[in-house]
């Protein structure tokens, strides 16, 4: 008797390619994430790949009607990026997130900067031309984002 389940234990089609795979239009990363931790030396891997998750959140956002369209522009600014991580951290962790990221050393919206542009500068994510990191210098205070404005959602 089959179960619904079975499937899962059949022998799974591999396919193979004789030669290279077509080259594609990404560039590789060209260091991996590891690598660019111990390059940059001020941020553990857990606050990069925060960043990246806050992207993609924010990006979900701001683009909801678009998100799934790879055609389509998804570019958030330095700003907007800021305002996300900390809508995400809030998400995450509530009252804890200041305390969270004061632990991976990211004290100010100028450090969630320097991390995106370490990825940038290695290939895991993307700018423009407009993109610095100036813009993310002073975006908000963190005690003030964190810890004042928090506010708990009833769901009624």
């Amino acid at each position: 008797m089959s179960s619904p389940n079975s499937s899962l234990f059949a022998p799974l089609a591999l396919c193979y390619i004789k030669g290279p795979m077509p080259p594609t239009n990404e560039p590789s990363p060209l260091k991996s994430l590891d690598e660019i931790v111990e390059t940059i030396g001020l941020y553990p891997r857990e606050a990069f790949k925060f960043v990246q998750a806050g992207l993609a959140h924010t990006v979900e956002q701001l683009h909801a009607e678009t998100v799934d369209d790879p055609e389509a522009n998804h570019h958030v600014t330095g700003q907007q990026l800021c305002e996300g991580l900390r809508e995400f951290a809030l998400k995450e962790w509530g009252l804890l997130a200041h305390t969270v990221l004061r632990r991976w050393n990211v004290m100010t919206t100028y450090d969630f900067g320097r991390i995106v542009f370490a990825l940038v500068e290695y290939n895991h994510m993307k700018k423009t031309d407009d993109d610095t990191i100036e813009d993310f210098r002073n975006v908000f205070d963190f005690k003030t984002a964190f810890d004042a404005n928090y506010k708990i959602e009833c769901k009624s």
